[in-house]
């Protein structure tokens, strides 16, 4: 393995709060230094990095990559190149594939094909219950001792909250989270997109914001009683914003996310029928949109994932009701996050790289989010000024099911570095 030395970019390191115009020397992969004027090892690439921001490796704690299963849409293999294509380092992948991620064997499948891919990093999510049915517990330890590094039954909630107390009583014994998809069955039945008045306008059955914010307040209550660490995935109203504060503020193990589209979309996506605006959790309003940002820029979410979803294009030209929730996002998450929230002066780059490659890290004990002398030498080199448009059919993915096409954004990747190999380089 060829060392690697990368000059001359601005290292921004959210892991340990440093911002100066620097060199990063990888050895072996890791990271052997920082620093001005660094020597360079015998045989070293080198990559100039001037102009551009130097970061630890994005995480995404939430993506489908639909293997086993539904390899027509998506791969361990495709979805990590994307990945990496748009800038993440690692991503963490949930269990609801054909068979379930529920035992040792599918863990090792995930583990095994992400090995053999060799981009980005892939750490699997092991399912809560079972078959993701909500009946009876899967076995924690064997999961996380086959690579799990959390577990979610995400696509489904996990509607019982007897199970969901023992999950996080059970989870607390191998110190990883619980992550739940936060949504009220009963109240969510039957609704293709957000309650209001875009939805009235269309016809089509509605979500009210109630039914996210109802499980929010559950979970919340059960992190309480039990210690135990409950991650809400992909929040999208104002009450549940509100709700993880308070929470926050009472000191209890709750962290939470929150996805470019509900940052950066509202219902009003969904004018016209257009499919690929439809996901689960709906968008929302835009005071929902904005608490979002709020919450993102004060803290009180910690993490941007992407909640990555591929979908066959059939499936997605079908009747709004009739559609699968669900889009892509690995490739678009970075320049949404800079053109919406750096660009709009709601975060600055460094909280950004918090948001997107140290918090992540931390919340789920991944490896990454720092560039300290010995962490791994997993990089991102990002152009922040590179103006660009989305075009679906240039994605590594395999499916191309977005509302983003053709929209004009500030900022990409434009190499990423992976055990101290190049993954991936803008242009080749």
């Amino acid at each position: 393995m060829r060392p690697i030395v990368v000059q001359g970019g601005r290292v921004i390191d959210p892991g340990r709060g440093t911002d100066d115009v620097a060199d990063v020397v990888m050895l072996e992969g890791k990271i052997a230094e920082t620093g001005r004027g660094l020597g360079r090892p015998d045989d070293a690439i080198v990559v100039d990095a001037s102009g551009k921001i130097v970061a630890p490796g994005l995480i995404d704690l939430h993506v489908h990559l639909r293997e086993p299963g539904q390899e027509d849409v998506e791969t361990v293999a495709s979805g990590a190149m994307a990945a990496a294509a748009g800038g993440f380092s690692a991503v963490c992948a949930m269990p609801n594939t054909d068979p379930v991620t529920d035992n040792q064997a599918a863990v090792g499948f995930i583990v095994s094909q992400a090995q053999r891919a060799g981009r980005a990093r892939v750490y699997p999510i092991g399912a809560v219950s079972l078959g993701q049915k909500g009946m009876q517990l899967a076995e924690f330890g064997e999961l996380v001792g086959a690579g799990a590094v959390a577990v979610s039954d995400d696509g489904k909630p996990v509607v019982s909250s007897h199970l969901m107390r023992t999950a996080l009583e059970y989870a607390r014994t191998f110190n990883i989270p619980v992550a739940d998809h936060c949504e009220d069955p009963t109240l969510a039945a039957g609704g293709a997109m957000h309650e209001g008045l875009v939805s009235t306008r269309l016809g089509l059955k509605g979500v009210p914001a109630a039914a996210e914010e109802i499980m929010v307040a559950r979970d919340i209550l059960l992190a309480e009683l039990t210690g135990g660490h409950v991650h809400l995935c992909h929040m999208s109203t104002r009450g549940s914003v509100e709700l993880i504060r308070r929470a926050k503020e009472k000191g209890l193990r709750v962290t939470a996310e929150a996805c470019p589209h509900h940052f950066t979309l509202t219902h009003a996506a969904c004018e016209g029928y257009d499919t690929n605006a439809k996901m689960n959790p709906p968008l929302r309003e835009p005071e929902d949109r904005d608490a979002v940002r709020e919450g993102l820029r004060d803290g009180t979410i910690d993490v941007i994932c992407t909640d990555h979803a591929p979908h066959h294009y059939d499936a997605k030209e079908r009747e709004f009701d009739d559609a699968p929730n669900g889009i892509i996002g690995l490739e678009t998450a970075l320049g949404l996050a800079i053109t919406e929230l750096v660009g709009g002066g709601l975060l600055d780059l460094p909280t950004l790289l918090v948001r997107m490659s140290a918090a992540p890290a931390r919340i789920f004990n991944l490896p990454g989010g720092s560039l300290a002398p010995g962490s791994p030498a997993d990089v991102v080199i990002i152009d922040p000024d590179a103006r660009w448009e989305v075009r679906p059919e240039s994605f590594h993915s395999k499916s191309r099911n977005t509302p983003f096409g053709g929209r004009q954004l500030t900022g990409r990747a434009d190499a990423t570095i992976v055990r101290g190999q190049v993954v991936f380089q803008r242009g080749d």
